[in-house]
């Protein structure tokens, strides 16, 4: 269950000081339990009070870094199993794989288009977040030499080698990058274990489907001092992965419910299994991993690995996980005001959409594309569509004549008609009533609003 405000304030000094930069403790609480503000603000805390709390702030699945500075990514962090419940943090990094045995010239390409990778939607640019060398060879002068190739990487490493012989001279060449170790296993975790602190760096415990098992090595590693853990309970997708999320579920209740230590860690999805037995071309398996990627982000995967790097591929997986690890209670929105678009003057017409953030990165792009030439004026709705806040009365006359009078529009045009969304309908003639604008109803859908705007104004 998530900390409450309540839960934080009743081990905060109570003195409403204000150091910490708020009014009151309450409010410091408050921030403190939605992960908006830093404990250590509080300078009334005595040492212990403060570890008292700092375990309470806690969440559920510890937060590991792997990488550093620029290329630091935050795994875990969550506190519920629901996401409606609170929201999940630390969206799960999208990790791609390389092979240590490939043409140097294929590498080099690879790792190219790995780093490369993006699109934006909705205002934010959509990446990935590192590389996972496997040591396909078998070699360990080559899983070196590969690992010294992406030491100059701009994404956090990965590296895969069950043979600690191999996994220590790729770690003399990048282990001051913090990457993950993959992996301890039952035969050779006390190798990997003393790698993982030799070089400070997390480790991934590879059991596949046996959580006792998995529960046993977690303590093994957890009594030798090492707390940056990541669980990979393996990913099975001949007959379906009915195994694999039944293992996903199973934990992150271990760890929510029952405050189970041995898996207060992130889980560790690896969709790229699906390319064993494929060619590289093959349609079938990269739809197959998406799928895959897709339902174990939806159950718990922390972190994934994948193989596939077509955009294709990526987009739907890198889209769901934007839109999963938004704050449900939050909708997301941009800032009211005026925009400009194309080449504008005293002429240009004027056109008016709320702040949701899908709503005006949609509009925004439909203007775009057709090259439509003038003023958008977005009205605060406190981030919510149209229809929604028609409904809510967000959207209402005041408010538009109110962001009339605040931005200064009628300084900028001659014209005093406005093009509203076709589902703000309802509340036209209370707009014209309270603006003084002639309010023309556009069309439902935006990609019609570029021709509109030149058809009609």
């Amino acid at each position: 269950m998530a900390v409450t405000a309540m839960d934080v304030y009743r081990l905060l000094p109570k003195t409403n000081c204000a150091k910490c930069g708020e009014a009151s403790c309450m409010a410091f609480a408050t921030k403190l339990s939605e992960k908006e503000t830093d404990l250590e603000l509080c300078t009334q805390l005595s040492a212990n009070e403060a570890d008292k709390l700092a375990d309470v702030l806690a969440p559920a699945v510890r937060e590991i870094m792997i990488g550093k500075g620029n290329k630091a990514m935050m795994v875990g962090g969550d506190e519920v199993l629901y996401r409606y419940e609170l929201t999940y943090y630390n969206p799960t990094p999208l990790v791609i794989d390389i092979s240590d045995d490939m043409d140097p010239a294929e590498f080099e390409e690879r790792v190219k288009k790995i780093e490369g990778t993006e699109f934006e939607r909705t205002g934010e640019l959509l990446t990935l977040d590192a590389i996972a060398l496997r040591n396909k060879s078998g070699d360990v002068s080559k899983f070196k030499e590969a690992a010294e190739k992406l030491k100059s990487s701009k994404l956090a490493l990965v590296l895969c080698s069950f043979d600690p012989e191999a996994m220590k001279a790729a770690l003399e060449a990048v282990g001051d990058e913090r990457p993950l170790i993959y992996g301890a296993t039952e035969n050779n975790i006390e190798e990997m274990a003393a790698l993982a602190l030799e070089y400070n760096c997390p480790i991934a415990l590879f059991v596949p489907n046996d959580l006792e098992k998995m529960k046993e090595l977690s303590r093994i590693l957890r009594t030798k001092g090492i707390k940056d853990i990541i669980l990979d309970p393996g990913t099975f997708v001949n007959d379906g992965i009915g195994d694999t999320l039944d293992n996903f579920v199973m934990m992150r209740r271990l760890a929510v419910e029952e405050r189970d230590d041995d898996f207060r860690f992130p889980i560790l999805g690896v969709p790229a299994i699906a390319w064993l037995d494929n060619g590289e071309d093959d349609i079938n398996t990269a739809i197959k991993e998406a799928t895959i990627a897709a339902t174990l982000m939806d159950k718990y995967a922390d972190m994934m690995i994948i193989h596939g790097t077509e955009i294709w591929e990526l987009i739907p997986v890198l889209t769901l996980r934007q839109s999963v690890y938004t704050d449900p209670r939050k909708p997301q929105a941009v800032d009211p005001g005026l925009y400009e678009f194309g080449e504008i003057n005293e002429d240009s017409p004027v056109a008016l959409t709320t702040n949701f953030a899908l709503t005006y990165y949609t509009v925004e792009g439909d203007l775009k594309a057709g090259k439509a030439n003038g003023y958008l004026l977005v009205l605060d709705t406190e981030g919510r569509a149209v229809d929604v806040s028609v409904a809510g009365s967000q959207f209402n006359g005041k408010a538009v004549a109110d962001l009339i009078k605040e931005t200064g529009i009628e300084d900028k045009v001659k014209t005093r008609k406005m093009v509203i969304p076709g589902l703000g309908a309802p509340v036209s003639g209370e707009i014209e009533d309270e603006s003084g604008w002639e309010i023309l109803v556009g069309p439902r859908d935006s990609s019609a609003l570029a021709d509109f705007l030149r058809e009609k104004m």
